[in-house]
């Protein structure tokens, strides 16, 4: 990991590259509790191209809370490496106060409190401010937005995402890469992409029928910056039909495909680019892997696991910069190329705190015009909390708890199942839980709540594949989500055993007796990738379940034993 020294000698090539992060000052203004949106912005101009990065909106358009995880395990290579050191050992790596703002932007210990104190963060307004104000200093940055942008909200559902297009489009990026965006089908997605005024790239994005990239998606996109020639390469969730439905896109192959990575950049090099940036969905830990295969990246920006780290992180001889999720942070990235090398950069996470940076007037208009029609619904009181919800966390959260109660009580089912999504706002004590929170935590084209049965040993079967999905030692074969959350059932996972090993001691809760590998027990869930899934939207059966509670109370969960980590 790159230090907290103000500058960092690496040598790349014959030159060396220097380093430094805006991160310093953020902590030493956060200490003093002396945040303005001035000293937020401020940044020491460096080199000649600036990169803006935004990552993982999630139709996030409003400031909301969003807890940090307090559990990120890594594995392999990657155990004990960020960004897989949360809680008290992150703010001890970075030398971040207690109590202070940047504990809250980052860390998730004493959330509760500490969000009463700072308030909410991100809102694409802000996220506006932040962007126009470094373009104000730079003209000519290039902006990134590294996908999961339309999908995750009740406007962006019922719009088929043009919220977020029409919002987006406001703020000029000059390119974007995929993820959740193909949810909405292929024909959509197609006549989104056709009328976009800035590049959809995906070098991984092929063609099923003739194995081909295909015209919609180019791979890269060159720009003229600083009098140099940069490319930005994109790279789309490479796991998209085993992860979401692949019904949804038939049309579409996706992978990792770092063969044809290396091809583009030997190709824009050829072509004359002096600095190749990477614009990826891949998550973090498959984008150190990428660094280390393909030569000759200079930069990745990293998107799909949600990370966010005060500091770059050097793979090989690429930079690597993750930006969070949900709005909360927006990247710049100073390069200074000179020769066809990057001699040097600088870099800032910028926290968009909400009460801390001004609204754009142009954009808050635009946001809640698109909001307008949907107010009623989306205002509507449900029901109240108070405990808080989250979702982040490798084997639960307190919002994937009370879905999973609500499976179970609503569907009548013995055991409940709720994918592992890292997307979703958090929720204070007190604080009152409309539908648009609900939505904010399930949203998705595929939400049917079904209800089925399966015997003991498939059950098995399904959390040892998705184990191996988190917790295989090769980034390549993860898939970038958090365990499949239970209820009504337990169990023990030893995170270093091989596929199918991994899982035992399952347990029925309700009567504490030992899951029988013949015997079929009646399973709710919902997200199935199956075509013609049947059953109520989960949303709906979210929201019966909180008006029947009135006031939600979450206990602690302890029905997973984790061991191996």
């Amino acid at each position: 990991m790159i230090s907290r020294r103000d500058f960092l000698q690496v040598g790349m090539a014959a030159s060396a590259i220097v380093g430094a992060s805006g991160f310093g000052k953020w902590a030493r203004l956060a200490a003093q509790q002396t945040l303005t949106q001035d000293k937020l912005l401020e940044f020491d101009t460096f080199g000649n191209i600036s990169l803006i990065h935004v990552t993982d909106i999630h139709a996030q358009l409003k400031p909301i809370y969003f807890r940090e995880p307090s559990e990120n395990i890594g594995v392999g290579g990657n155990k004990g490496a960020v960004p897989h050191v949360t809680g008290a050992q992150f703010r001890k790596l970075y030398g971040i106060a207690d109590g202070s703002p940047s504990h809250y932007a980052l860390s998730s210990g004493d959330f509760a409190s500490l969000a009463k104190g700072y308030g909410r963060v991100g809102g694409l307004d802000r996220v506006a401010t932040v962007i126009k104000a470094i373009r104000a200093d730079r003209p000519d940055a290039i902006l990134l937005d590294g996908g999961d942008t339309w999908h995750g909200s009740y406007t962006c559902y019922k719009t088929q995402g043009q919220d977020m297009v029409n919002v987006m489009n406001a703020l000029n990026p000059d390119a974007m890469t995929f993820h959740w965006e193909f949810t909405l089908g292929s024909d959509r997605v197609t006549e989104i992409v056709e009328s976009l005024p800035f590049a959809a790239l995906g070098q991984n994005i092929f063609d099923v029928e003739w194995d081909e990239p295909t015209e919609l998606f180019p791979p890269y996109k060159m720009f003229e910056r600083g009098g140099t020639k940069v490319a930005v390469i994109g790279q789309a969730f490479p796991y998209m039909p085993i992860a979401n439905p692949g019904w949804m896109f038939p049309e579409f192959a996706f992978g990792i495909r770092d063969e044809n990575m290396q091809a583009m950049v030997d190709e824009v090099r050829a072509e004359g680019a002096e600095c190749v940036v990477v614009l990826s969905h891949n998550g973090f830990d498959v984008d150190k892997k990428m660094a280390t295969v393909v030569s000759g990246i200079d930069v990745i920006l990293s998107g799909h696991t949600h990370d966010a780290l005060p500091e770059p992180v050097l793979s090989g001889k690429t930079i690597i910069v993750p930006s969070g999720s949900n709005g909360k942070f927006v990247s710049r990235v100073d390069l200074d190329v000179q020769n066809g090398q990057m001699t040097g950069f600088r870099h800032k996470l910028i926290p968009v705190f909400a009460d801390v940076i001004e609204a754009d007037a142009e954009v808050a208009a635009l946001i809640d015009e698109q909001r307008a029609p949907h107010l009623p619904e989306l205002t509507e009181v449900i029901g109240k909390t108070d405990s808080l919800l989250y979702r982040r966390g490798n084997f639960n959260g307190t919002w994937d708890d009370l879905i999973c109660d609500a499976l179970l009580s609503e569907r009548d089912a013995e055991i409940a199942l709720s994918p592992g999504v890292r997307w979703g706002p958090s929720l204070v004590p007190g604080q009152d839980i409309t539908r648009e929170d609900i939505f904010n935590v399930t949203s998705m084209t595929y939400g049917k709540a079904y209800r089925t049965e399966m015997t003991g040993e498939f059950l098995k079967v399904v959390l040892e594949d998705v184990a191996d999905n988190i917790f295989n030692p090769d980034p390549y074969y993860q898939q970038g989500g958090d365990m499949v959350r239970t209820g009504g059932l337990g169990y023990r996972i030893d995170i270093g055993q091989p596929q199918g090993s991994r899982i035992s001691n399952m347990t029925l809760l309700k009567t504490g007796e030992a899951i029988d590998p013949a015997r079929s027990y009646v399973i709710a869930g919902w997200a199935s990738v199956n075509e013609g899934t049947e059953g109520p939207q989960i949303w709906d059966v979210v929201e019966d379940h909180i008006r029947k509670l009135g006031t939600v109370t979450t206990q602690p969960n302890n029905s997973v034993d984790v061991i191996g980590a």
